[in-house]
């Protein structure tokens, strides 16, 4: 193996088995197929994941996902379950979910593929909007070269086995 890496703060070459929920906890990942818990509400599914992640404080709970329904556009969402929202609705339930912990980094996967150009535009808004205003990084897998020229930024691609940037592949 060649070179070396580091997320949020850990070394991934040394990274020890015991230290990965650590690093899981500053990292806020969006689904392409979502995974929202359908047998409970937008507001449950987020508690959900603050009580995974050792919140104890339900008031604290409550508010913390109170604010980021709020931050998406979806504060009456709360009590709504899954199938009652729009796929755009539910991907914004994701990010909301996402950002629980303030996460360092959103590893953001297809985030857009089952949604329709406008509301993958909302999203894709909405990512960026979250990344400055948070001062957090988004590292989005994506297939869809119209989604790169409309929302430009660093392109990183993998291709046989290998990273390289814009200049290495002359995208």
């Amino acid at each position: 193996l060649e070179g070396s890496g580091s997320v949020a703060g850990f070394d991934l070459r040394s990274l020890k088995p015991a230290e990965v929920p650590f690093l899981r906890r500053k990292l806020g990942i969006v689904f392409q197929d979502f995974n929202l818990l359908g047998d409970r509400t937008a507001g449950e599914n987020l508690l959900f994941v603050l009580r995974a992640t050792g919140w104890e404080d339900r008031e604290k709970m409550r508010a913390r996902a109170m604010e980021l329904l709020d931050r998406v556009g979806l504060a009456e969402a709360f009590d709504r379950f899954p199938h009652e929202l729009s796929g755009g609705e539910q991907q914004r339930v994701v990010i909301a979910r996402a950002l629980l912990n303030e996460p360092k980094i959103i590893l953001a996967d297809e985030p857009t593929g089952h949604l329709d150009p406008d509301t993958s535009d909302e999203v894709l808004r909405l990512l960026r909007k979250l990344s400055e205003e948070d001062h957090v990084a988004v590292l989005m897998a994506t297939h869809d070269y119209l989604t790169l020229e409309k929302f430009p930024a660093r392109i990183v691609r993998c291709q046989d086995g290998k990273v390289g940037d814009e200049q290495t592949y002359g995208i």
